[in-house]
Order: C-alpha cells, then structure tokens, then sequence
C-alpha cells in the first residue's frame, strides 16, 4: 500500500458526528435489518439506534444545494403504466401514434408520465429527493424499424409527447413530486430533432430512409460544403411542418453535411444516426434554442436540466446557453435551478473542458463508472480511483468544481452494473455478484460528487447490454429478451412487477441515501486520499467540512484486509455495524471483503 494526498474543492461544514458503517450482503428478498452502533471512544457501546433514527430533516426543495440530492434516472416509458389509453398515442397526430409494441425492446411499452406519479411514495421511501427522465417532448413515433419511447426523437418542443401523457399530467407530476418535497429534472436536446430532413444524394426514391445501424449518407466535410460540394436537403412531401416551434421546419437552420462517425469535425457537425443536426454555430438558432426552453421552464417549472449529447454541439453554444436558462430560471423563481450534461468520455480533461470552458455547472461523470468497473469488477488496484480523483483540479473555476460531478454506475447508453459484472465474472457466486453492487452503489454516495441510480438497479436487473438492453420494464414486462434475465437478489423476473421494498437492493439504496443525508461532510466535503493498493484491496479518504472529519474506508478485495491508521495523527473511534470491523490494536483493523467503513 501507498499513502496519496489530494484535496478537491468543496464547502465547510457545522456538523459532528461520531460514524462507523460497514455493509455486507443481504440474502434474496431480506433487507438489512442494520443496527448502529454508537461508541463513545474504542470501548463497547453505549447505545444502539435503528436506521429509521437516520432521518434528519430535508431542505425544502427549493432551497437545496445539488449535492443534497439523490438522483433517480427514469425512463417513464419503462416504468408504470398509468393510463392504457394512451399507450399507442393521439390518432390525431399521426405523426406521434403508433410504435407500440411491449414485446420488442425498441418500441413503446405504455409507461407514462400518470403511472410515474403513481409511484412517487415508492421513490420516496428508498430515499430519492430527484427524479430524473428521459426526454418528454412529442417525438416522431416510428422510424425505421423502432420508435421513439426514449424521448431522444424530438419533433415538437412545446408538448408532450402522447404517449405519455400531456402537458398536464407532467404539471401534475411536478407538483405531486414538490409536495412530497422532491425535484423534477428534465433530458432535453439542443443537438437534433427527429429525421425529417433527407438529401437529394443519398436519400434515393427505393433506398431507406433511416437507420440506427449504418451510416446512410456519408459526411461531407465543412470544406467541401463552403466548396458547393454538399448535400442538397429537401422534406418528403406531408413533412414541410413537422416540427415546433415552426423555425425548427427550414433547412437552413441545420448543418445537413451527412451522418457523423463520432470522430473529428463530424462528431459536432455530422447528423447524429441520421437525426437533424441542428445549427447552433447560427446566431438566430442560439437565440431560438434559449427561447424554446425559457418557455419550458416558464410553463412546467422544472428544477433543472440534463442536457443530451453536450460533446456534440460546438462549445460557444453552450457559454451562451446554459447562462441564459440559469438566469430565466432565476428570474422565473426557481432560486437552485440546475444543469448538468453528457458529455460521453471517460477522460476527466474532456469532462472539465465542459464546466470550465463550456460553463455548464456539472457533468455526468463517465470517468467515475469506468474506475469503479475497474476496482470491482476487472480486479484493477483502488489506485486507479486515486488517479481520477488526482485529476479533480480539472473541474475547478469560479461556478464549478468536482463535488458537483453526477456519480453513476449504470445508465441507458452504457448498461447496467451488474451486466459487466455478470459477464466478467461468470463464475462468481450470486453473494459475491451482490455484494460487488452493494459496494459500488456505496462508492456512488460515499465518495465525491452526487448519487445518481439508475431506475431498476434497485430491483437487482442486470440488462443484456448497452442501450436497449438496459431498458427493461419496472412494470410486468412482456419483452422476452428481458423476461429470461436472471435478476439479482430475487427470485422475481421482469415479468412480474418489480416494484418491491423489500428487495435488498432497495433497501441498500434506503440505506445508503439514509447515510448520505446524515453527514454534510459526505455530500459537502473536500476529499483527500489517504491510502490506496496497486492491487485490489483498502482505498482510504478523508471527507472534510467545517470542521468535521470523515474518514471513508473501502475494501474492494475478496479477503479481508488490514488497514492500518498509523498515518492518520488522531485516534479514531467508529460506530459499528454488527461487528464487521474487528480490531487488531489501537490503530489496526481488520475489513471484512467488499465493504466499506466509515470513521472519526
């Protein structure tokens, strides 16, 4: 082992609190059942308390800080089925009807925005203060041979898409979520609309139209456009009005150079799978792009943004943007608003050229998943979490640092945890695959920045993959390539409704955002790194505010691990969690594999 030091940015604390913690696994279909136990010193406990006694009062939400909060990422079409009515759309825009089909993993399956509100007490009562969804806006229903149940297809920026409801069931749902005092946070898009714009060159009468699988027109670079060697974009006849508000239906307003690869000048320029990418280098377009969602929070009230494929619109775009919204929401009163965006990489340099250069205020942090992939389930060293975390200076101007970065394990686009976890380590036994997720959610709430989870983490799926693959149904699922999946800590399958408090996975998440709320210093603090390993085994930090002192040990190794806190000068007392921590001497203990600790 080695001893590291490095310090992030954060905010100082008043409280004091004397905590230890450890979790290990639960057995299918039991919860934790902890017990704390608080210790004046490094004797025998003086007294006992329950985790239900780890609820201090929340923050109105609209007063609180980000990094108060407890994510929850939804995809409403996935989750609850409020309104059956619905589920194939309005006939009377034929546009936005059709795509239903529950036994195919790429078209709608009938959640909706009613049954979501529905289930806000289940959110709730595992501990979630913010749900997050997936684009809302009316999207084009069907293209090619899926349809748009993911929000990611947008032709309409000023409704919601009928599938889910309307724009008074998302009022609804706000105002339901307020008074259970949680936040609503909208996906929304300023890269593309649906494909409705086809080029003469590429786009021949018996040739298709669109695909998610191949590149149909091949890009034309900046070069050869300005050169007049383009493409020549035309609208399918029926097609001319589309898209609202109406500017968003002239050509001109988008870069129509051809399907990007992701690489070079076509990742910001190129048409992403096809959709319309749309000009944000054009002053008008920035202009009309912040008027659109300054009417959106106008209208709806949301506490904030996510904002979809950030790396691919030119940067300038977002310095204008972003300020703007912030600024309306203020004036709108929404005093905390906030926006955090994707920006797909793993590298930290690209991730802080966003809120720094970008000033967007906060990033997913992809960098932070691949390291806890790495700890947990490639069998890397914890000194890999120390690199990132070495590299945290990144983050930091004037409005921005790396305590605001959003921690996910799983999501939509990369997969579910527990998928890689599953197919790395097929032999592993079902208590281990369980504990190695418990621990990574842990890392989630425990080390710097804001717990995101993934919807359905908590119900223990483990997905088939990226994209579709991750987006299985809370509610009884008819898609048979989810219903064979073999789902962890249960015996349940996505067939059944998978809305289950019992679960240990949920329990877990209770837990944890339980903790999480108790002590500032693991939601505020600055973060030092004490210890790591080359191998897999201890990762020590110290969380730090206002004058209260965390230290957060975590064994990531199969075996129990020593560790030593001869480096650290005070004599730290914990509190003990049905014995999981044995102590060797005064400054010596013994961690039980794949579980965390906490200290002062």
């Amino acid at each position: 082992m080695k001893q590291v030091s490095f310090v992030h940015q954060g905010v100082k604390s008043t409280q004091r609190i004397l905590t230890y913690l450890t979790v290990s696994t639960a057995v299918k279909r039991v919860g934790f059942g902890l017990l704390l136990t608080l210790l004046s010193g490094c004797q025998e406990p003086e007294k006992t308390q329950s985790t239900e006694s780890l609820k201090p009062s929340l923050k109105h939400y609209s007063e609180r800080d980000i990094r108060d909060e407890v994510f929850y990422f939804v995809l409403p079409d996935r989750f609850s089925n409020g309104d059956p009515s619905n589920d194939q759309g309005d006939p009377e825009q034929p546009e936005s009807y059709g795509g239903y089909d529950p036994t195919s993993p790429g078209h709608y399956h009938g959640g909706d925005l009613l049954g979501l509100t529905q289930r806000l007490d289940y959110l709730k009562e595992m501990g979630v203060t913010a749900i997050w969804l997936t684009p809302v806006l009316r999207n084009l229903a069907v293209q090619g041979d899926s349809s748009g149940y993911h929000g990611y297809w947008p032709i309409d920026f000023t409704s919601i898409d009928p599938h889910l409801g309307s724009n008074e069931a998302l009022k609804t749902l706000i105002d339901e979520a307020h008074q259970r005092n949680m936040k609503v946070f909208f996906d929304i898009i300023t890269n593309h609309t649906a494909d409705v714009i086809k080029y003469r060159e590429c786009h021949l009468p018996d040739a298709p139209k669109f695909s998610t699988d191949m590149q149909l027109c091949e890009y034309r670079d900046r070069a050869m456009t300005k050169a007049g060697q383009g493409y020549t974009p035309y609208l399918i006849e029926g097609t001319e009005t589309l898209k609202h508000p109406s500017w968003l239906n002239d050509p001109r307003y988008y870069h129509n150079q051809g399907d990007s690869t992701w690489t070079g000048e076509n990742s910001v320029y190129g048409d992403f799978m096809g959709l319309d990418d749309i000009d944000t280098d054009n002053p008008e377009v920035v202009k009309g792009m912040i008027q659109i969602f300054n009417n959106i929070i106008k209208e709806f009230k949301p506490d904030g943004f996510r904002v979809d494929t950030v790396k691919h619109v030119n940067i300038e775009f977002w310095q204008q943007f972003t300020p703007a919204i912030m600024a309306f929401a203020q004036q709108q009163g929404i005093t905390n608003f906030f926006v955090f965006g994707e920006v797909y990489s793993g590298d930290p340099k690209e991730l802080s050229y966003y809120t720094t250069t970008g000033k967007m205020p906060s990033v997913l942090d992809f960098a932070f998943q691949y390291k806890v992939k790495d700890a947990l389930i490639y069998g890397k060293g914890t000194d890999q979490l120390s690199e990132l975390f070495a590299q945290d200076k990144l983050y930091l101007d004037e409005d921005s640092h790396a305590g605001l970065l959003m921690n996910f394990i799983s999501n939509h686009d990369v997969g579910r945890f527990a998928f890689t976890l599953k197919q790395q380590l097929p032999q592993a036994s079902e208590a281990n695959l369980l504990r190695r997720v418990q621990l990574a959610n842990a890392m989630m709430f425990l080390l710097r920045g804001v717990p995101v989870i993934y919807y359905g983490d908590e119900q223990g799926f483990t997905g088939d993959g990226g994209d579709r693959g991750a987006r299985e149904d809370m509610m009884m699922s008819k898609t048979p390539q989810y219903n064979d999946n073999d789902l962890l800590g249960t015996d349940a399958t996505t067939a059944d409704n998978n809305f289950d408090e019992q679960h240990p996975l949920y329990q877990s998440f209770k837990y944890y955002a339980q903790i999480y709320r108790q002590f500032k210093a693991l939601r505020l603090g600055d973060q030092e790194v004490i210890i790591d390993s080359s191998t897999p085994g201890i990762f020590l930090v110290k969380r730090s505010y206002d004058g209260q002192s965390l230290w957060v040990a975590i064994n990531t190794a199969e075996s129990s691990q020593s560790l030593s806190l001869d480096s650290v000068s005070q004599s730290l007392a914990p509190i003990v969690n049905n014995s999981r921590l044995q102590r060797q001497s005064e400054k010596t203990w013994i961690l039980e594999p794949l579980s965390f600790a906490i200290f002062q």
